[in-house]
């Protein structure tokens, strides 16, 4: 039996229709990583440097983050940081760890990102060094790992901050936001794409530039892959003062390398399509 409404028409007055439900609008397709997501990928990148009380770009053999979000530092068992870690009061020593994100190819400004990591290193337990070890090398197989327990030391930085640097800017990431986020699925083939497709295919490039904003390409401007992950490619227009960077998305984000040959393909057919 239908409810009366709360407020009753008067007789011989029309009963006014139900309010219109409103338009379910799509949710926004993301063009690009988060802040965390990328801040996982840079951590990937192999160029890092130290710095702690009394030890300013001090080196580190190797380093990762783990799969449960441990990051663990590979030193030299002799070196200033390992040192000073065993000195400080509970082997527990502020560090910052830095990671720098390197373009594949040559560009005027190489450096697309810089990860600081800060917090407290201390020595891995010689009990947990078999399980740290291996969670290592599950996510960086990196020589170094044969030498920890004899040069080298595995240390643990308990994380306290995050912090991205990216295209000018500095962004503050969470540290759950961090540990629950996961590095690009391309960013260990990323290298080699990207040198190929300098290097061999400048008619792919030809057919990428079609996909920029009008005007955005002048002349004298010169054309570079800068990027590649699961949302697309970036590209750096390069001019005489300074350079521009600008993204060419796939149709929808990848979940897995195995997709990159067909999302490319429909990157291509749509600009060939563009030109024709």
């Amino acid at each position: 039996m239908p409810s009366s409404p709360s407020h009753p028409v008067p007789p011989g007055h029309p009963v006014p229709p139900n309010p219109p439900v409103p338009e379910r609008r799509p949710e926004p397709v993301a063009v690009g990583p988060d802040a965390a997501e990328r801040a996982r990928t840079v951590a990937t990148r192999p160029a890092a440097t130290v710095c702690a009380p009394g030890i300013q770009g001090g080196r580190v053999l190797a380093h990762t983050v783990t799969r449960d979000g441990q990051v663990l530092l590979v030193v030299s068992r002799d070196g200033d940081l390992a040192t000073a870690v065993r000195a400080a009061p509970g082997q527990d020593l502020s560090t910052l760890l830095m990671v720098s994100d390197h373009a594949p190819v040559p560009l005027r400004c190489p450096v697309r990102a810089q990860l600081w990591l800060s917090g407290w290193a201390t020595p891995v337990r010689p009990a947990d060094r078999r399980t740290a070890v291996l969670a290592f090398a599950e996510q960086r197989p990196d020589p170094s790992l044969l030498d920890v327990g004899r040069t080298a030391e595995l240390l643990r930085l308990d994380l306290a901050e995050v912090v991205l640097g990216e295209a000018g800017a500095a962004a503050d990431v969470g540290l759950q936001e961090f540990l629950a986020a996961r590095p690009d699925p391309l960013a260990g083939i990323e290298a080699e794409h990207l040198t190929h497709l300098a290097a061999d295919h400048a008619d792919v490039l030809a057919l990428l530039a079609g996909r920029l904003p009008a005007g955005l390409l002048g002349p004298g401007d010169v054309l570079r892959p800068l990027a590649l992950d699961r949302f697309g490619f970036r590209l750096r227009v390069e001019r005489r003062f300074g350079h521009v960077d600008v993204r060419v998305p796939f149709p929808r984000p990848l979940t897995c390398a195995g997709q990159l040959g067909p999302a490319v393909a429909r990157v291509l057919c749509a600009a060939r399509a563009a030109r024709g």
